[in-house]
Parts: C-alpha cells; sequence; structure tokens
C-alpha cells in the first residue's frame, strides 16, 4: 500500500488536487518516513513522526432511517446482540422473524421504529456471527460498494464483474481492498444480488461480508436467505450515493472476526461499568486496606480523590488486555481476580497524582467541574496527597501475587512511565519560563511524552500480569504512542471549544491549535498577532470577548480546527495500523476496538457515490480496439 506522509502539521497546506496531483510526488515539508515508532518507555526516537495522509471527511447527517448519533447506533447494536443471545435464534433468520425481533429491540432501546429495516440488519448480523467467525478468511467474500470512490477523480475502470481499484489512495476502498487480501479473502468492489449469488455459486465463497445501503441489503436478502451461508452486513449512512459514510471500525471488526478472536464477544462497555465500580469508596477501602499512619483523614482524602469523577481509561486498558490474554482457550470470559483489580487501582493511583501535580504547576482551580484539590485544601496538602498516591501505587504493585521477575517488570514500567511524563511536564514548564511559538512538532513532541506514556504502562501492566509473550509486547509502544497523540489532540479540541476543564487560549499552553495558527498566519499583522500570544504578549480574552470573537473568527478562516481533527483522524488510523504484525487475534481485536470506544464517532470514511456507469462505459466505448 502506498504511504504518503502526512504533510508538517505546521504547514497544513490545502491538499493539491487529485486530478492533477502525483500520487507519489513528495509533499511540502514532509519527514522522512520511518519503519516504527520505537517505545516511549525504552528511548524510542527523539522526535515524533507524523502519520500518513488520510482521505478527507465531510461528515454528514444520516439518512433519516439510520439514527445519526454514534451511540445510539451502538447501543441498538449491543441490545441487538443480547436478544439474539436471550432468544437463542438459530440462523438462518427470516425477514420475518428479524422484523419482529427488532421491534423488540426498538422498544427496548426507546427510539422510533423507524429505525426498525436498520436494527433487522444489526439483528441479522448478531445471528450469523458466531458461525461466519468459523469460516477462514481465504473462503470469505469482502464486497464493497463502488460509491466509496472519490467519483471526480477516481482512475478506476469497470468490468463486468465491478470496479477494478488502481490503488491510488483517493478514498478508503483502498484500506479495506489491502486490510482483507492479506488476510485472504477474495474481495469484489460491486453492488447487486446477481453479483453474489454469482460468487456463491461458484463454490468457492463460505461467508460474505458487505458494505452497502439499506436499500440493496433489503434487495440481496432473500438470495442470502436462500443459499444460508454466513453474511454480515455494515449499512452505508447514507443511500443517496454521493459523499456516503460508514462506521470504520464496524467494518474492521466484521473483516477480522474470527473464533481464535476470543474477545468478540466480551462486553467492553459492560466492561467500562465493572472498572467504574471498582473506585467507589467502599470498593477502594476493600483494595487499599485499612488507613495507615496517626492520622487516617490523610487517607482519607486521598481516597475521596481517588473515588471523584474520571473517565478511568488507563485501568479500563489494563483490565481489557488483561481480559484478551486470559480469555485464550476459554469458552467464557475470565473472572476478575484480586490482582487485576489491585493492578488497576495502582494504575489510577498514578494517574490522579500527576493530574493533582499538574494542576498545581499549571495554576488550574478546575478538574471534573468542581475545584481541584490545591484550590480546596491548599497547595502543601495537594502535594502531599499526590505523592501519597504515588506511594500506594507502588505498594500496591508490590503487593501483587506474581512472582519476581514480573514484579521486576511491572515496577521498571511503572517508573519509567512517570520519568517519562515529567519529562514532557518539565518541557512544558521550561517552555513556559520563556514562551514562545511552537511548532505542531513541538507540540506533538510534548504530547508524545506527556500522555502517550501513561497508556503505554496501563498496557503494558495489564499485558505483564497475563503474561504475554513479547511479540504482543513489541506493538505497545507504537500503538500507545498514536493512540496517546490522538487524545491529547482530542482534548486540546475539547479545552477550545469549551468543552473540557481548561482554557488553552486564555491561559495559553504549548496547543496543537495556536502551532497551526501560527504557521497558516506567516506574514503580516496576523503572524505578529499569533507571535505576541505565544510570547503572552498580547491577552486573547475571556470567551465571548471582542478580542476573543476575532481571534477565534481568523482561526476559523484559516481552518485550524479541521485540520487538528484531520491530525487527530490520522492518528488513530495510525494506531489501528500499528497492529498490523501482531498475530495474537484477541489482543488485536480488543486493541482495534479500543479505539472506536475512546474516540467514538469520530471513526467515520467517506466516498463519493453517483452512478457513474455511462462515464465508464463511453472511456470502454472510446479506447482502442484490439483483435486476437
Amino acid at each position: 500500500m502506498r504511504a504518503t506522509p502526512l504533510p508538517d502539521a505546521t504547514t497544513m497546506n490545502p491538499p493539491p488536487d487529485p486530478a492533477t496531483a502525483s500520487p507519489d510526488a513528495p509533499t511540502e515539508a514532509a519527514p522522512e518516513a520511518t519503519p516504527a515508532i520505537r517505545s516511549t518507555l525504552s528511548g524510542g526516537e527523539t522526535t515524533v513522526q507524523l502519520p500518513r495522509r488520510l482521505p478527507i471527511v465531510r461528515e454528514r447527517t444520516t439518512q433519516s432511517n439510520i439514527p445519526n448519533e454514534r451511540a445510539t447506533r451502538d447501543r441498538l447494536r449491543s441490545l441487538a446482540a443480547a436478544l439474539v443471545a436471550e432468544r437463542a435464534v438459530v440462523a438462518p433468520a427470516s425477514i420475518l422473524q428479524l422484523r419482529e425481533l427488532a421491534v423488540e429491540v426498538i422498544r427496548r432501546a426507546d427510539v422510533d421504529d423507524v429505525f426498525i429495516d436498520y436494527t433487522a440488519v444489526l439483528l441479522n448480523n448478531e445471528v450469523w456471527r458466531d458461525e461466519l467467525a468459523q469460516v477462514p478468511y481465504e473462503r470469505r467474500l469482502l464486497l464493497l460498494p463502488k460509491c466509496l470512490r472519490v467519483e471526480e477523480h477516481c482512475p478506476a475502470p469497470f468490468d463486468e464483474f465491478g470496479m477494478l481499484c488502481k490503488e491510488c489512495g483517493l478514498c478508503s476502498i483502498e484500506d479495506f481492498t489491502r486490510e482483507a487480501e492479506e488476510l485472504g479473502y477474495a474481495v469484489l468492489i460491486a453492488e447487486g444480488s446477481a453479483i453474489v449469488t454469482a460468487m456463491v455459486e461458484t463454490g468457492k465463497i463460505d461467508a460474505i461480508v458487505g458494505v452497502s445501503c439499506l436499500n440493496v441489503l433489503e434487495k440481496c436478502f432473500p438470495h442470502m436467505e436462500r443459499v444460508a451461508i454466513p453474511g454480515m452486513s455494515i449499512p452505508l449512512l447514507q443511500d443517496d450515493c454521493i459523499d456516503t459514510n460508514v462506521d470504520v471500525d464496524q467494518v474492521r471488526d466484521l473483516i477480522h472476526l474470527t473464533a481464535e478472536d476470543r474477545t468478540y464477544r466480551l462486553d467492553l462497555e459492560g466492561l467500562k461499568g465493572d472498572v467504574r465500580a471498582w473506585f467507589k469508596r467502599d470498593a477502594l477501602d476493600e483494595v487499599m486496606g485499612p488507613a495507615a499512619g496517626v492520622d487516617p483523614a490523610t487517607d482519607d482524602l486521598a481516597r475521596d480523590w481517588l473515588a471523584r469523577d474520571g473517565k478511568r481509561w488507563r485501568p479500563y486498558l489494563a483490565t481489557a488486555i488483561w481480559m484478551a490474554l486470559e480469555s485464550e482457550g476459554r469458552a467464557e470470559a475470565p473472572a476478575f481476580t484480586a490482582d487485576v483489580r489491585k493492578l488497576a487501582v495502582a494504575i489510577e493511583c498514578f494517574h490522579k497524582a500527576s493530574l493533582i501535580h499538574d494542576d498545581i504547576e499549571d495554576g488550574d482551580d478546575v478538574r471534573y467541574g468542581a475545584p481541584t484539590l490545591h484550590a480546596e485544601h491548599g497547595v502543601a496538602v495537594a502535594i502531599n496527597i499526590g505523592d501519597l498516591l504515588l506511594g500506594e501505587g507502588y505498594r500496591l504493585l508490590g503487593e501483587l501475587e506474581v512472582d519476581g521477575e514480573t514484579r521486576a517488570q511491572l515496577l521498571s514500567v511503572a517508573a519509567q512511565g512517570h520519568a517519562t511524563l515529567s519529562r514532557g511536564q518539565g518541557a512544558e514548564l521550561n517552555w513556559a519560563r520563556a514562551p514562545r511559538p511552537l511548532t505542531s512538532l513541538d507540540v506533538l513532541g510534548i504530547f508524545r511524552e506527556k500522555t502517550a506514556p501513561a497508556f503505554e504502562v496501563a498496557l503494558r501492566q495489564g499485558a505483564l500480569l497475563a503474561g504475554a509473550a513479547p511479540e504482543v509486547l513489541e506493538v505497545l509502544g507504537p500503538y500507545s504512542e498514536a493512540l496517546g497523540i490522538a487524545y491529547q489532540i482530542h482534548d486540546d479540541l475539547d479545552d477550545f471549544t469549551g468543552e473540557g476543564d481548561s482554557d488553552d487560549l486564555a491561559d495559553l499552553r504549548p496547543s496543537l491549535i495556536m502551532a497551526i495558527a501560527h504557521k497558516r498566519a506567516a506574514g503580516g499583522d496576523a503572524e505578529a498577532m499569533l507571535d505576541a500570544i505565544w510570547r503572552k504578549e498580547r491577552p486573547v480574552g475571556s470567551p465571548g470577548s471582542d478580542e476573543r470573537l476575532a481571534l477565534e473568527a481568523r482561526l476559523g478562516e484559516w481552518g485550524v480546527v479541521q485540520k487538528a481533527r484531520d491530525l487527530a483522524d490520522a492518528y488513530e488510523v495510525a494506531a489501528v495500523e500499528s497492529l498490523t504484525p501482531l498475530q495474537h487475534p484477541s489482543v488485536k481485536g480488543l486493541l482495534r476496538r479500543v479505539v472506536g470506544k475512546i474516540f467514538g464517532e469520530g471513526d467515520l470514511i467517506e466516498g463519493y457515490c453517483s452512478e457513474f456507469e455511462a462515464l465508464n462505459r463511453s472511456r470502454q466505448e472510446e479506447a482502442p480496439k484490439t483483435t486476437a
């Protein structure tokens, strides 16, 4: 696959016209490609590497009979899976049976019955899931619609079997095709029941994974029902054949679905609830034991802070990868052990301690919508509580029932992660003493050290507790780096849009948005204005002020927010692609799905799909004729 490096994010120029740009032309200021990004906990590269450029995504609302909110679509899929298991539905299910079940799912979800057809597709997927998982990849067909192509610039011709992808990299068809063919799939870029029937009748296809619009899926269903082979489908979110989107993570999940992946039946959403329950105060006391010292008030305050709000992503990741590894060879999900809970609490101790210290160093007075610990109890108390939580984290690691070598590895990973995070924070603090404009690579480098190691520590420690093989541990560095950078970019965007606890414009910390803006403002008064803001010589004003509104308007003109979102999307994809060499199906499947869990609705792909056959026919007719 051609992997074009993303342009230097400080430049972020609009992409060249795909109709005239050479696929292999170098991009301006693009860094040299590297084969892999090494672990942030073992030295690694000294500069952050940018991911490849992705197709541009234009977000659209879904068609009226498909939920527009990703959360609603996920809830319907979860309820469909639960109902199929509850009723023990046996494949193949008739369309009448699927519709009856869809009515029940709609009722349980409390959504409009206009979504019945969409829900019926989800139910059919769940009915066939276990059987399709048993079919070898080389006996499966991936059916993709040609409307995912960039129609205006697509160089691919058509033959009687469908579109012949030229792998130009302009759309996501190439990505899906490459991913499936590497596993052994036959891939067809076409639509219609006749094609499906013809492929099945060859006797070489035992299962079908398809992407299509709802009306095409409805037409194909009788043919699939008649031949009774496993078939699972991902509906396009629009059916007007132009600018169509699809849930990318669903497509990837179905492409990789295999019985060897013991996690595809794990309830990852339910796992989040389980992990959160471990941080209720009584549960924490059970894991951490009785308070120590002459005054229990210090332990009480530390545990109260630990029990405060939070997304709990780090203990969730550690527990999830432990489950993926422990699921190997088991029919049921493994039960949580005391060591898993203790490790989860230790990881959150480290995280909460770093937040306490960061809030002091950054001068933040709000965390989780409430006063920070130092704002409420004073700086001295807050520093002490942060130090106590660090000590408690190391104590809990030392108490795990593991062999000496594993304990040493767990402690070493925690210590290295702690040191790397401190260096990243130190880089930001040093900048604050002499503020100046930073490039996007400078900012991403800080993100790499401040955020990525926390994800890697959680994943690596969960894997070590489960006795992971070296090939699993090896991918966690590049995966965590891409995941952590994407996470921090999203955090920057939340702060900019007012959805986070901080206000990076007013507080002016190293921000990717401001780095992109400074580069795009090159020349004239705009550059001077941004330079003064970076140096803290010019305030940006509070939200709603004239100064703030003027700056936000300029950032909007330059497309700064969209450029940051594009870069976040590219890092999300880089996280998934870093898993390519991993041969452990359960861990690979889990880590792919984690990206979708963390970032949610951002995982959409885009294509352009008004029918173009007439033009292609005319091209074929104009082509020179040859004779045998």
